[in-house]
């Protein structure tokens, strides 16, 4: 539960402090981005890089080279609503001798959050100004890295200058493992990422939005939510929530966080990207078969689309101008990850959306711009109206169904929902493949 304060708006952890600004700059996107503060050894911060300052200038860039030789870069800057958006990522493996442009956008566009008993539904990103909430971190909420100092729109706080964009690099475990055919030679490799994070305060909630950047090419993006269960749902009589404390006394109302993101992909440095949906079906063994047969299939997908997550079902977006060392264009697979989706609106309805790529459409749901019509539609759902796709936008939507437990006080362990972009045919080889077994790519080991 958000608790309103004097102005209409929600207050932190009901303090009811007045969040300035929430109703404001409904049209405009606000930007900001701040110095460095150290917060970490020097090893581990971004590193300057004259490739990227044509994208922006050093105060607005990200770029880190990790040390199984990736190199990602991206500039960055501070919305009111959205918070963090990152801009004209690119990834340079090694090998590669210039950077493979990603995406030209990404952000989280709606957290739509519905309670079961149907008293309460929230837009946090656009009603409840995500951005205006993000909170400083301490040094040691970002080990190894940097915290830089954000100038936030609108900002909840005295101080709009907020230390909250953490940038640091974590070991993830094995990249790889492969034992050689002769001999006891045993390839490895322990991967790395670059992780983005911030957290974002509102009501009760906390939100941690983290980006992970792997030296593989792929990319995780993740909500996770923790801070306290709001005391004001503690209601024993509505029947749909879960005891908390002793007895039943208090009863956590159950609720819903839809996460949307909006992806607009530029691989290679093009917007005109494809998109493909690929369905395999697994057929009983025929004839004199021994096993049962799958065949894949790809649909081009040239129109608007709400498309729904299928066993064996997967979209990839695909470059129109790049193709790697092999000759195959260059792609991004999507990777949804676990979701639980909400059937009671439209727009929650659907696993992803791609729809064309239209300025005025900026967030999943209650979409504040004025698009110029009413008949628009504020909602994603509203946009999948059969326009052909020359320059697709992407939107990934990963449901939670939130059943407190005891173990969610206090405060509360996050809890985490997001999907991974990975490649797919951008490189000809693993990108981290070691030299040593560089000539093995599409033949055998004797070279027949």
């Amino acid at each position: 539960m958000r608790v309103p304060n004097l102005m209409g708006g929600p207050g932190p952890r009901g303090t009811g402090r007045a969040r300035k600004g929430a109703a404001a700059g409904l049209c405009a996107v606000a930007l900001a981005a701040g110095a460095t503060a150290g917060a970490g050894p020097a090893a581990a911060q971004p590193k300057a890089a004259p490739a990227a300052a044509a994208d922006c200038s050093a105060a607005y860039r990200i770029e880190q080279k990790l040390s199984t030789g990736t190199t990602w870069r991206m500039c960055w800057r501070f919305e009111a609503k959205s918070g963090l958006v990152l801009e004209k990522i690119s990834y340079q493996p090694p090998g590669e001798t210039k950077p493979i442009r990603v995406l030209n956008s990404a952000k989280i566009a709606q957290i739509h959050v519905p309670y079961d008993d149907g008293k309460n539904e929230y837009n946090d990103i656009t009603d409840y100004n995500f951005g205006s909430g993000l909170v400083g971190m301490a040094p040691a909420e970002c080990p190894g890295g940097t915290i830089r100092t954000v100038k936030v729109p609108d900002s909840f706080s005295d101080n709009p200058n907020v230390k909250g964009l953490c940038t640091t690099t974590r070991t993830r475990g094995h990249a790889y493992r492969m034992q050689a055919d002769t001999g006891n030679k045993v390839f490895q490799a322990q991967g790395k990422d670059l992780l983005i994070y911030t957290v974002n305060k509102v009501g009760w909630y906390e939100y941690i939005t983290e980006w992970r950047f792997s030296d593989d090419g792929a990319i995780n993006m993740n909500v996770g939510a923790t801070g306290s269960l709001s005391p004001f749902d503690y209601d024993a009589g509505d029947g749909r929530g879960w005891p908390i404390g002793k007895g039943a006394k208090s009863y956590a109302t159950s609720h819903s966080h839809n996460v949307f993101w909006r992806l607009d992909f530029g691989l290679d440095g093009s917007s005109n990207t494809k998109v493909e949906q690929y369905d395999s079906v697994v057929s009983p063994p025929a004839g004199g078969q021994q096993g049962p047969t799958a065949r894949t299939t790809r649909t081009p997908v040239t129109k608007e689309l709400a498309g729904d997550a299928q066993n064996m079902r997967w979209w990839r977006v695909v470059s129109a101008t790049g193709k790697n060392k092999d000759g195959h264009a260059r792609s991004y697979e999507l990777v949804p990850g676990a979701t639980s989706k909400y059937s009671g609106r439209k727009f929650t309805q659907h696993d992803v959306y791609f729809t064309q790529y239209n300025q005025c459409e900026q967030y999943a749901s209650n979409n504040v711009r004025d698009c110029g019509s009413p008949l628009h539609g504020t909602s994603v759902d509203k946009w999948v109206n059969g326009q052909t796709l020359t320059h697709p936008v992407t939107w990934v939507n990963v449901g939670f169904h939130h059943i407190a437990r005891d173990e969610d006080q206090q405060p509360m362990p996050v809890h985490w929902q997001g999907f991974s972009l990975v490649p797919r045919d951008v490189t000809a080889m693993n990108p981290l493949t070691p030299s040593a077994l560089a000539g093995q790519n599409g033949q055998t080991i004797n070279g027949s």
